[in-house]
């Protein structure tokens, strides 16, 4: 009787506030303004939007103010010069409000098979480092209109709400995913399609919406507040099996090149002993 492969599975997070512990758009905001693209006004609407944004979280007619601001705001930037200003300060930026808990579930995840995707409504530019850093395997988020280089200001594709749950169900039928033994993650009541769309879903620091539904619903709530370093964590488990085998593989070969050299010497020894 042939035995079927078993459906591959994934885990989707969600990003700010879920994976790390601040907006990641407003977080590069001081650099931004370093880099010339933002005044300094710019920086102090961003740096209030991301304290609002932290207190409560944001509904539907905020992530879209948001959305229309963020878009006005960059138009006309080098989209070059931003890849560059967010690779040279992303360890500095991001690296410290990497949330522990997240980053041991995702160790998880990895260790049980499942594929990592970050899902989040912030820019291309900014998700796709962000998830390298973290060893996410693949990256849903939202990508700007790009003419001569520079951002025209117009979106388009808006990684939001029931947008998220459409991109996962396509991730789903092209990679082979089971959707009813997949994850999710997230903190806030827009992701709502996002979350209902898999088996598992969970909710990480939740605003009040959010933890409402999730009680009446009966879905775990996971509260994440460490923030850490990567460098600076002790893993939750060992290395993925990929790396582990090489480790493997370099210790027996180191293990064995020990025994040659020490039979040598002995080899040796005895040749001398005898002609003496």
């Amino acid at each position: 009787m042939e035995i079927l492969p078993r459906p591959r599975t994934a885990a989707f997070f969600d990003l700010d506030k879920t994976v790390i512990a601040k907006s990641s758009t407003f977080t590069f905001s001081r650099h931004f303004y370093q880099g010339g693209l933002i005044n300094r006004r710019a920086v102090l609407r961003t740096a209030y939007a991301q304290f609002v944004y932290l207190l409560g979280g944001a509904d539907h007619d905020q992530m879209e103010r948001m959305r229309e601001y963020l878009s006005a705001l960059c138009r006309g930037w080098n989209v070059q010069q931003v890849k560059e200003i967010v690779a040279e300060t992303l360890h500095a930026v991001i690296d410290p409000i990497i949330y522990d808990e997240a980053a041991s579930l995702i160790e998880r995840h990895h260790a049980a098979g499942r594929d990592v995707v970050i899902v989040s409504s912030s820019g291309a530019e900014l998700v796709e480092p962000i998830g390298e850093l973290l060893g996410a395997d693949r990256v849903v988020a939202t990508r700007m209109v790009v003419e001569d280089g520079r951002y025209t200001g117009e979106v388009a594709y808006y990684a939001y709400g029931p947008t998220k749950a459409e991109a996962i169900t396509e991730l789903a039928a092209s990679e082979g995913y089971d959707l009813d033994r997949c994850y999710a993650y997230s903190d806030s009541i827009t992701d709502i399609p996002m979350l209902e769309s898999v088996g598992h879903p969970h909710a990480v620091n939740p605003d009040r919406a959010l933890r409402r539904e999730a009680l009446s619903r009966e879905w775990p709530v996971l509260t994440f507040e460490r923030p850490v370093r990567l460098r600076q964590r002790v893993p939750t488990l060992g290395p993925r099996p990929a790396i582990a085998a090489g480790a493997a593989v370099a210790a027996a070969a180191c293990a064995a090149g020990i025994v040659w050299y020490a039979g040598r010497r002995r080899s040796a020894r005895r040749a001398v002993a005898n002609a003496s």
